[in-house]
């Protein structure tokens, strides 16, 4: 909730209600909006001392839009902009599996108990069935982020359409900001979630472990097998 309120509520509030000549104008205001996302991701990594590529993300893409606003630019680029960095995300995947190292294990890794599926899988022979169904999730990750790069794009070549240095602009932006989790959030997570249960079902089919054996108690280290 503080999360939500710090990187959403806050800034849409200040966006849409204190941009206005009267208050902070438009250019102080995109200023003080985007301060409050920038600052929480640069709090998270200072409190999980480590530099996480999620926090990364939000602060370019944050940058990025403060950049148009502030420098004027035309405001077709709020929807370049929106849609360019899942999209980025998306043929980083893609090319992941076509190189034969499909970021989806980085995924599984990080959510699976690794050492117990792979001494199951070893049991049961099923290893390499493993690797080629799970390399399916690999085009099912891309495919939400493509998802959320074309939704990104229409929402805000619908929305901003004013010039960037405007009261109105300001609104607008706060308005998309506010729309995007409904809009995009929401059906990107539906995709993320189906990915989830095919993978557990892959697992579940192939070690015979249930979701409860199979994904990584907290706090339980990974350790690398050892080389031969």
């Amino acid at each position: 909730m503080l999360n939500i309120l710090v990187t959403l509520v806050i800034p849409v509030i200040v966006l849409t209600r204190f941009s206005g000549e009267d208050d902070l104008g438009p250019a102080r205001g995109v200023i003080v909006a985007l301060a409050f996302p920038i600052g929480w991701a640069a709090w998270e990594m200072y409190r999980q001392r480590k530099i996480g590529w999620t926090p990364i993300v939000g602060v370019v893409s944050v940058l990025l839009t403060g950049g148009i606003a502030l420098l004027e630019l035309p405001p077709e680029l709020v929807a370049i902009k929106e849609a360019s960095i899942p999209l980025a995300l998306a043929l980083a995947i893609l090319v992941s599996a076509w190189i034969g190292k499909p970021l989806a294990r980085i995924f599984l890794n990080q959510m699976l108990d690794r050492n117990k599926v792979e001494q199951a899988l070893a049991e049961r022979g099923t290893t390499q069935a493993y690797e080629e169904r799970t390399a399916k999730a690999t085009y099912m990750l891309a495919s939400a982020f493509l998802l959320s790069a074309a939704l990104n794009y229409g929402l805000a070549r619908v929305i901003v359409t004013s010039e960037p240095g405007t009261e109105a602009f300001n609104s607008e932006l706060g308005r998309m900001t506010a729309l995007s989790f409904p809009v995009i959030t929401i059906p990107v997570m539906l995709v993320l979630f189906i990915t989830v249960f095919y993978i557990l079902r892959i697992v579940n089919q192939l070690t015979g472990l249930n979701a409860e054996e199979a994904i990584r108690q907290p706090g339980k280290e990974i350790k690398e097998p050892e080389q031969a």
